[in-house]
């Protein structure tokens, strides 16, 4: 990879409204993030080792684990941030097309068994990204075929799913039911279904549950995702930060050869060894894993408040989810929750069963009302 073939305008690292990746980095308080999409939601021990210690030379070390089962390296200096690339791109951690990269949106429930549908199904939309329209950079995938939906409360815009009644679902993200789908089906389905979406002006909505144009006819159906038992719980993240040496220490301490990412900010080791870990929470119970807060001010230039150490010392004081958010964009959860804090000029609204940014049932409070309100003063 030429040293050309490497190089983004600085003036890429401003944006907003879209998601980052390797080839698009995005500028934070604390530097560049640099984000990394776990094929098949799986890093070996090698790729784990290799991503440690890329975080230590070109960033701060920290890496966050997103909402889509992706990392994101945190602290990147600009001017090791194509020597970064490159090295991702060498290891195969990174595609050398950054159109392909850019499209390779796609969230894989972290249960899947070699040659089953979803590792099939996901592999097969791999090779195929290059029949995908341009989408707007939020919209995402989910390839959900186990023997239940566990992506349900995941962010994606088209979803393959596992239904009810047995077989497979295609369904568009905001509608209640999906049409019956056949697996050797699949791929083509959904890529025709992106297609149908640009075509009818969803780019304009930017997201599918936003997109109100009525269904074509052979992409409807009644058929619902299949709910069952809770995701399985591995080694969790609270608020999706941590060292990439700890996730080396993961690794030698269950003997794992591999990791799978997960959405819920938790990572699977591919071990029948279930050692606590310094740095993870391992009770399911922990009210930290019922907590999303995103890095919060001054980590990003577009909070105006502290989120983080406010999201600890509350969790414990409420039921339910709780979400802190530094600002109205509400990054680090899209999905409603119980309780719903928003940074407004240096202070938080205060919402109920809602997202970020809703109308608040109290506004402008500090944080030392926040905590007294739920009592945790």
């Amino acid at each position: 990879m030429g040293q050309d073939e490497t190089r983004v305008p600085m003036t890429g690292f401003a944006l907003r409204g879209w998601c980052p990746d390797a080839w698009r980095p995005m500028m934070a308080g604390d530097g560049l993030i640099v984000r990394v999409k776990p094929r098949l939601a799986r890093l070996t021990a090698a790729e784990i080792a290799v991503l440690a210690d890329l975080a230590r030379r070109f960033g701060s070390g920290a890496i966050d684990i997103t909402n889509r089962a992706n990392l994101q390296i945190r602290g990147v200096r600009e001017q090791g941030w194509q020597d970064l690339l490159r090295a991702l791109v060498d290891r195969g951690l990174v595609d050398s097309d950054a159109a392909l990269e850019g499209r390779r949106n796609l969230l894989v429930a972290p249960g899947w068994d070699r040659g089953d549908d979803t590792a099939r199904i996901a592999e097969e939309l791999l090779g195929r990204l290059g029949e995908l329209p341009e989408l707007p950079g939020k919209m995402g995938i989910a390839v959900d075929a186990g023997p239940v939906a566990t992506l349900l409360d995941s962010p994606a815009d088209f979803r393959i799913e596992r239904a009810e009644a047995g077989g497979l679902l295609l369904r568009l993200d905001g509608r209640e039911s999906g049409v019956s789908i056949l697996p050797e089906e699949a791929t083509d389905r959904l890529i025709a279904l992106a297609h149908w979406f640009v075509e009818t002006g969803g780019a304009a909505a930017r997201r599918a549950s936003r997109h109100t144009a009525a269904l074509p006819q052979w992409a409807r159906g009644d058929g619902r995702p299949a709910v069952g038992a809770a995701a399985p719980h591995g080694y969790g993240v609270p608020f999706g930060r941590i060292e990439g040496e700890a996730m080396v220490r993961l690794m030698a301490a269950t003997g794992a050869a591999a990791l799978r990412v997960t959405s819920w900010r938790q990572l699977l080791a591919e071990s029948e060894v279930r050692e606590p870990v310094e740095g993870f929470v391992r009770d399911p119970g922990d009210p930290l894993l019922r907590a999303d807060a995103c890095p919060g001010a001054p980590t990003c230039p577009q909070a105006t408040v502290e989120t983080r150490e406010l999201a600890r010392r509350l969790a414990p004081h409420v039921s339910g989810r709780l979400h802190v958010s530094g600002c109205a964009k509400g990054c680090a959860r899209a999905r409603p929750s119980d309780v719903v804090l928003t940074g407004r000029d240096g202070a938080f609204d205060l919402a109920l069963r809602g997202r970020a940014g809703d109308p608040p049932t109290r506004a402008g409070l500090s944080p030392d009302h926040v905590l007294a309100h739920f009592g945790a003063s």
